[in-house]
């Protein structure tokens, strides 16, 4: 898919989901054995994930009492969804669907964790954050979808958002393994992977993009950014890490950095960056499918990383 359009196309179908009006809890659950008529409450659990949402008060916490499918969710406020350990919690995507949707207000804080997220090989999205200020991913599982794993695109003008990933695998998915690519005026993100393994991709492990962001008054910026650290990126079909910014509509900055990482045995560059505005940095990595800058981009090795196909990367001082 051409990455000027992955924004975009995902943008074409906002689902919007009503909130019916009933009393909520600040602390729901889920269980194989609930119902969704059931109030969510420890003693009566519902089924799926969406009603549970729905009856959960904004700012609160939805737990799994045992192993179980539960269902795609739309998430339009704060809330924290959580898997400690009951085992695999599940989300089986339907054919040309997210399993993940967040459209949720510009301070909303949304937390993940201890999820298995199935795209069955017809699935669309694993997860979609639409907006949101921020979202952490922790101790999941991301696979086999028909586009992406994990698509960052907020959209709300002006605005900053947010995303941790941690101890989290993300594979086998049909175009990027993790793509960032905000879209409108003045809108940035600030993403740090922490842990995360991306393998099997058919598009590049990790991409950002800031070529969609439009500039209107400029102050303050808001660029694309993404710390990488102790991650791994191999086996995907394009680069292993990949920053981008379109040279004539280069309005803010694409940063990229890695450190103690590893990228291999990708089908395009080890680390790869293109466009006006673009740099990366990397320091204690191995990089076995080489670095490559493009159209005025900027790459910069610190010095002490392990290099196969090297493409003259810059030494940047260290400090």
């Amino acid at each position: 898919m051409n990455s000027k359009h992955i924004a975009l196309s995902v943008l074409a179908f906002v689902l919007v989901h009503a909130m019916p009006a009933q009393a909520q809890l600040a602390r729901t659950f889920l269980s194989a054995n609930g119902s969704d008529a059931n109030d969510c409450a420890r003693t009566a659990p519902c089924r799926t994930l969406q009603v549970a949402h729905d009856k959960t008060n904004a700012g609160g916490e939805i737990n799994m009492l045992d192993p179980a499918g539960f269902g795609r969710v739309v998430i339009q406020k704060a809330i924290s969804i959580v898997n400690d350990g009951v085992g695999s919690a599940g989300i089986l995507v339907p054919a040309s669907s997210t399993g993940i949707r967040i459209v949720a207000g510009n301070n909303d804080k949304i937390n993940l964790r201890g999820l298995i997220i199935e795209g069955g090989g017809i699935g669309e999205y694993g997860i979609v954050f639409q907006s949101g200020k921020s979202l952490t991913i922790q101790n999941s599982v991301i696979r086999n979808m028909t586009i992406s794993g994990i698509a960052v695109i907020p959209s709300a003008s002006f605005t900053t958002s947010t995303l941790a990933v941690s101890d989290t695998y993300i594979a086998n998915n049909g175009s990027h393994g993790v793509v960032i690519q905000p879209v409108g005026s003045n809108v940035g993100v600030q993403a740090l992977f922490n842990r995360v393994e991306v393998y099997n991709n058919g598009g590049h492990g990790i991409g950002l993009y800031a070529n969609l962001v439009s500039n209107q008054g400029g102050i303050p910026r808001r660029d694309v950014e993404a710390a990488v650290v102790d991650s791994v990126s191999a086996y995907n079909g394009g680069s292993g890490f990949y920053a981008f910014n379109d040279p004539a509509e280069h309005y803010f900055a694409t940063l990229l950095s890695i450190s103690r990482s590893t990228s291999t045995f990708n089908e395009g560059f080890g680390i790869e960056a293109s466009g006006l505005e673009v740099f990366l940095y990397f320091g204690q990595s191995m990089i076995s499918d080489g670095a490559r800058q493009l159209n005025g981009a900027e790459v910069w090795s610190y010095g002490d990383n392990y290099m196969q196909r090297v493409t003259a990367p810059r030494l940047a001082p260290k400090s």
